[in-house]
């Protein structure tokens, strides 16, 4: 199932973008979780615009999620223990992808996440066969479960054993997501490029918790949850710089990103690509100024293709 976009100029600007073995026209990708699928925004723009949409995490089945309170807005930020909610990988299957699969130029991601390694691989070989499905991205690292993909982000052992099962059910480009709560992001990213992996996405939302002092409780039901927003940028900008600094491990970038010029920070410390969440609840059209922007900004500097741009931090 190859996927070769035309690159995109804007502005007189090549955006294309080849992260891992996946090309995408430009470096603009909607984050998981924040886009459902796909669908919800087009009153407000056409998604295909963008170079990517990685989907709302998959299961193999249905799944409702941590009860409510789930959503807790912080200072520059956003708590969420949403817990996975999700329809399921045959829901998605055969209700979601008509409608992404019309988006022909936009490369789909699948995200997926299970309890076991198991329910990774069997998620990996049934979405290989899937028509429109373009790459995976293995969730090893979301905060606010109670099992499941978090085990597996914490050590290198762990997520290079995942990694390697769902390398070896799935011919699709690899892309691993992972979490910021580890002592050593270069050695999580390394150790699943040696699994396997074409690719990492990170990070993940940081773990977080808010109470309500009046009542004397958690605010989310959950207790605790991941912060995202604009409050991690910092702490995402120096993972992502590390990584792409001491490994030679394709980097999609996420963590805070509200803005073009947010975005060309990340190119600049070597990312191939970025991903957009938390700031699409406050602006839906963040997504499609944010691919216009890094156009306009390149064309102004002078430079003609955005790969001549990325890790130029001197």
């Amino acid at each position: 199932m190859s996927f070769d976009p035309s690159p995109e100029v804007r502005h007189g600007v090549n955006l294309g973008v080849n992260v891992g073995g996946l090309r995408l026209k430009n470096p603009v990708i909607a984050a998981s979780g924040c886009f459902s699928y796909g669908e919800d925004v087009q009153g407000f723009f056409d998604a295909g615009i963008l170079g990517g949409i990685a989907a709302k995490g998959l299961s193999l089945a249905p799944r409702l999620g941590n009860k409510p309170p789930r959503i807790h807005e912080t200072p520059s930020g956003m708590l969420n223990a949403i817990g996975l909610q999700n329809v399921g990988v045959d829901v998605f299957v055969e209700k979601k992808m008509p409608f992404l699969r019309s988006l022909a130029d936009t490369a789909l991601i699948a995200n997926i996440f299970g309890t076991t390694i198991d329910e990774y691989t069997r998620l990996a070989a049934r979405l290989d066969a899937v028509p429109g499905v373009h790459a995976l991205e293995l969730n090893i690292s979301c905060p606010n479960v109670k099992a499941g993909g978090i085990e597996f982000g914490k050590k290198p052992a762990a997520a290079a054993e995942v990694t390697r099962a769902v390398r070896q059910n799935s011919t699709l480009p690899l892309i691993v997501k992972l979490s910021p709560n580890v002592t050593d992001i270069v050695e999580m990213a390394l150790a699943v490029r040696d699994a396997g992996a074409d690719a990492v996405s990170l990070i993940n939302t940081i773990t977080g918790m808010a109470v309500d002092l009046k009542r004397r409780r958690p605010v989310l039901a959950n207790t605790i949850g991941g912060l995202s927003g604009p409050a991690i940028r910092p702490v995402a900008l120096r993972m992502v710089w590390e990584v792409c600094t001491k490994t030679d491990v394709p980097v999609i970038a996420i963590g805070g990103i509200s803005s073009a010029r947010d975005a060309l920070e990340f190119l600049l410390v070597g990312a191939q690509a970025v991903q957009i969440g938390t700031a699409g609840f406050v602006d839906p059209s963040v997504w499609p100024d944010t691919v216009d922007g890094i156009a306009r900004w390149l064309q102004k500097e002078g430079i003609e293709d955005v790969r001549d741009f990325i890790g130029t931090l001197k």
